[in-house]
């Protein structure tokens, strides 16, 4: 490693910027063959979650914001098991889609596709003809050599490495790769994986030689090493982001699904695809069902047959010793890295307060609150680790500690208690347009179930015991409290959030309730129309909710070109 070379921090952050700046360039831009990407495909869980993305895309193309002559579709999941998800652990996310989450930076505002597009810029160029597939709620940043290129040219699978802690490999996948026959660390290294374990305990990395270790003469300067996932580790592993496979194995894939029809069962692309490859994959994996989500009876028998149909396919890694791996897909991740996350902050140049009207926050503060094209009142106060995102708030409007807000229009004055989640929705019921707010806490599992109404009391609303909800809010517990399947009872399946008239009063009911919770005052939620999320997001109105946030963009753009002449005066 040369000692003259820039920090990994720093290296990481030019990089990046570099990526940005290009991709910058082509927003608007028609593109010509081989310069971009062929086609981009995102995958919805339904109709509905199609014709979503169907618009914003829509959007994107007619504002000029990303680049143009390129195909860019939509597929909506095939009748059976979905391989699109709701955002559950996100449920801001959950009505317009995680790949199009609001980051804090750039005029417009990136949002996550346009992030995703711009950290691959470099890829198109270097691949032979195949599929990149990738998650829509993490971010990968890396820095390599000036005059190298991440190449996907290798028959099989080609997937990214991160060096990791052993406990982020347990939520991941991890390589067991092939030794390598060099002894120094290199930024971009080609390896071959011999395994690859699917959210290995750390007993299993220790079992199956995944846990990596400095090597040799390197050991002494690994304490300052220029990987920064390793500073100060002394054991770590290489751990799955995005991964490529070539067209022959592709259409082979394809062929096999034509051929079977339709899926009843959830085929996940990264555990059942990669467990398969490599020389030393055995078919036990396939009889693990414990990162399972929903177990079918099918499940391991489709299994063991894509086990066999890939058995013998490489897997190829491309190891990125200065890279970092960010996940945002649960609402305590994304608070943390828009709000507290320095060194993500530094990497991608995100802002505390992102194309939005609001006082300024004092530079001396580290932790701040972060506002994404919002309006806010020069009366109104957020408080450090909260997100404020395409919202309006009224004068004397008052935000907690650790809260997100989404989508909303307080107008009056208002105290949003620490760690509330508030996210409002358009609706359109009957013709008519309403609004619903779902209201609770950020650390709600949403996705926590129990079979029956007796067990109804173990689920936890805002910290509280949610039975004790329901009498706070005068509301039985019957099967008709709750929305789809009667053997699934759940926060996201409840019946509980009022349906208004217009978005302000919207957000004022659902606080009221959230408040009384808080309280231990009643407060009767009879008199109104509720729905559950998962209702909330069948009735959805996407050009609604799509009108609002344009609303504030202009408004906002208006406020600045009129601050612009003002200063030129």
């Amino acid at each position: 490693m040369e000692a003259e070379s820039a920090p990994a921090g720093e290296s990481l952050r030019e990089a990046t910027q570099r990526r940005l700046l290009r991709f910058s360039e082509l927003r608007g831009k028609s593109m010509a063959a081989g310069e971009f990407w062929d086609i981009v495909a995102i995958t919805a869980a339904d109709e509905k979650q199609e014709l979503a993305y169907k618009q914003q895309l829509s959007e994107k193309l007619k504002k000029k914001e990303l680049p143009l002559g390129v195909q860019y579709h939509v597929f909506v999941d095939p009748a059976g098991a979905k391989i699109g998800g709701y955002s559950q652990r996100l449920p801001s996310a959950s009505a317009l889609g995680k790949i199009f989450t609001a980051l804090p930076f750039g005029s417009p505002i990136y949002q996550m596709l346009e992030l995703k597009l711009a950290m691959y810029i470099d890829f198109p160029s270097h691949m032979n003809p195949g599929i990149l597939i990738t998650c829509a709620d993490d971010i990968e940043l890396y820095s390599i050599g000036e005059s190298e290129f991440i190449r996907f040219d290798k028959p099989g699978f080609t997937a990214l490495a991160h060096p990791s802690s052993l406990t982020v490999g347990t939520t991941h996948g991890v390589f067991i790769l092939e030794p390598c026959n060099h002894l120094e660390y290199r930024d971009l290294e080609y390896r071959s994986c011999h395994r690859f374990l699917h959210k290995p305990s750390i007993e299993e990395m220790y079992e199956f030689d995944a846990v990596c270790r400095p090597r040799n003469f390197f050991q002494q300067e690994f304490a300052g090493s220029n990987i920064p996932s390793l500073k100060l580790e002394p054991e770590y592993v290489y751990t799955d982001s995005l991964f490529y496979m070539d067209h022959k194995t592709a259409k082979k894939l394809l062929a096999f699904y034509e051929k079977i029809g339709t899926l009843h069962c959830e085929i996940d692309a990264y555990g059942d695809f990669l467990q398969a490859l490599g020389p030393g994959a055995t078919v036990e994996y396939t009889k693990n069902t414990s990162n399972v989500t929903k177990e079918e009876s099918e499940l391991v028998d489709m299994r063991q047959r894509i086990f066999h149909l890939l058995k013998g396919t490489p897997l190829n890694v491309v190891v990125l010793n200065n890279s970092k791996f960010y996940h945002i897909g649960t609402t305590e991740e994304y608070l943390f890295h828009f709000t507290a996350d320095s060194s993500l902050k530094s990497e991608l140049g995100l802002q505390s307060i992102a194309f939005s009207l609001f006082p300024s926050i004092p530079e001396c503060s580290t932790n701040k609150p972060c506002i994404i094209q919002s309006i806010l009142d020069s009366t109104c106060s957020v408080t450090p680790g909260s997100v404020v995102e395409y919202s309006r708030l009224g004068p004397d409007v008052s935000v907690g500690e650790n809260c997100i807000i989404s989508g909303a229009y307080v107008k009056t004055t208002a105290v949003l208690p620490a760690y509330s989640f508030v996210c409002s929705l358009s609706l359109k019921m009957n013709g008519h347009l309403k609004y619903s707010t779902m209201a609770c806490g950020v650390q709600d599992n949403l996705k926590k179930n129990v079979k029956t109404l007796s067990d109804v009391k173990l689920l936890q609303f805002f910290g509280v015991c949610f039975l004790s909800c329901l009498d706070i809010w005068n509301l039985k517990v019957t099967e008709e409290l709750f929305s789809g399947n009667k053997t699934c009872l759940s926060l996201w399946n409840a019946r509980i959030f009022p349906v208004c008239s217009s978005l302000s009063d919207s957000v004022t009911t659902s606080l009221k309730m959230l408040n009384a919770v808080q309280s231990k005052s009643a407060f009767s939620l009879n008199n109104y129309k509720l729905l559950s999320i998962e209702e909330m997001l069948f009735y959805k109105d996407i050009e609604d909710m799509i009108t609002y946030r344009e609303q504030i963009f202009l408004e906002i753009t208006l406020n600045r070109k009129q601050s612009d002449l003002e200063t030129s005066y």
